[in-house]
C-alpha cells in the first residue's frame, strides 16, 4: 500500500463514482486525507491467524485500531465501509466458526460502518458454507446493509454468490478480469470477475445496466496490459463475436 498516495493523486476521478480507499491504521488515514477522499474501508480479519499475517496483531487489537480509525473518519464527515476477510476460512486456522463472523460484523456497525462486506479471501467456500455464514450474520444485520466478496479459486464464486442472493444481499464486490488475490492467501486467485458476474444476473433477468460489450474490452485491455490471461469464462467465450450487449443478454436468459 505504500504507493496508495500516489495512485489517489494521479488518477482521473469520475463524477458519480466512489472511490474508497483501505485504511489499515489511524497513520494510514492521515497520509489518505491527503488525497481528497470520501469514504475509508477497514478490514478487520475473521480468523487470529490471518489478522497476524496481515495486521501483525490479534483480531481484538485489529478493532480496536480500526475503531480510532472509523472515530475519526465519522469525524470528518467521511463514509466508513467495513469489510471482514477469511470468512468462510482461513490459509494458517481452516474453517471458521459463522459466529465468530458475525459478532465482528456487529462491531463494524457499531464502530459506524454503512455497510459490510464478507470476504472469502481464499476462495474455499461452498454454497453449503455460505448459508450457514448467512445464518448467523442476519441475525446482527439486515441484508440491505451485507454485501458479498468472493474469490473464485475453487470456482465457486457464482454458486457461493447464488446462496447469498438468497438471503436478500444485493451488493457484491468483483474484479474485472477477476485481478486481484493476497500475498498472505497462497494459492488464491483473484476476485470474481465482473464480467461473469453481469452475465450470470442477466441470466436471472436481473438488469444492472452494464454493457458487456464495453466491460469485455475493459477486461481485455487490463489484461493484455498485464500480460497476463482473463480469469473470466465470460470473456474468454464471447471474445469479439458481439458489438451489441443486447445479442449477449438473450443467451444468458436464453431469449430466442
Amino acid at each position: 500500500m505504500s504507493d496508495g498516495t500516489e495512485v489517489m493523486k494521479t488518477i482521473k476521478r469520475v463524477p458519480g463514482v466512489n472511490y474508497p480507499v483501505l485504511i489499515p491504521n489511524l497513520k494510514g488515514y492521515e497520509a489518505a486525507k491527503q488525497c481528497n477522499i470520501e469514504e475509508i474501508a477497514i478490514f478487520p480479519a475473521g480468523s487470529e491467524g490471518f489478522s497476524q499475517k496481515n495486521l501483525n496483531c490479534s483480531i481484538e487489537e485489529g478493532l480496536k485500531r480500526f475503531k480510532l480509525v472509523a472515530d475519526q473518519a465519522i469525524k470528518d464527515g467521511m463514509r466508513v465501509r467495513g469489510y471482514v476477510s477469511c470468512v468462510v476460512g482461513c490459509p494458517y486456522d481452516g474453517p471458521i466458526n459463522p459466529k465468530g463472523i458475525a459478532k465482528i460484523t456487529e462491531e463494524l456497525f457499531t464502530m459506524g460502518c454503512y455497510e459490510v462486506s464478507l470476504g472469502d479471501t481464499i476462495g474455499v467456500g461452498t454454497a453449503g458454507s455460505v448459508k450457514k455464514l448467512m445464518n448467523e450474520v442476519i441475525k446482527v444485520a439486515t441484508p440491505d446493509k451485507i454485501a458479498l466478496h468472493f474469490h473464485d479459486t475453487y470456482g465457486q464464486g457464482l454458486s457461493n454468490l447464488l446462496a447469498g442472493l438468497e438471503f436478500g444481499i444485493k451488493t457484491v464486490d468483483s474484479s474485472v478480469s477477476g485481478l486481484g488475490g493476497c500475498p498472505y492467501a497462497r494459492g488464491a486467485s483473484g476476485n470474481l470477475a465482473t464480467e461473469d458476474l453481469v452475465y450470470f444476473l442477466y441470466g436471472l433477468g436481473v438488469n444492472t445496466n452494464i454493457d458487456l460489450v464495453k466491460l469485455i474490452e475493459a477486461g481485455r485491455y487490463i489484461s493484455n496490459f498485464l500480460a497476463k490471461p482473463t480469469e473470466s469464462k465470460v470473456n474468454r467465450a464471447i471474445g469479439d463475436r458481439f458489438k451489441n450487449h443486447k445479442d449477449i443478454i438473450k443467451i444468458a436468459s436464453c431469449t430466442l
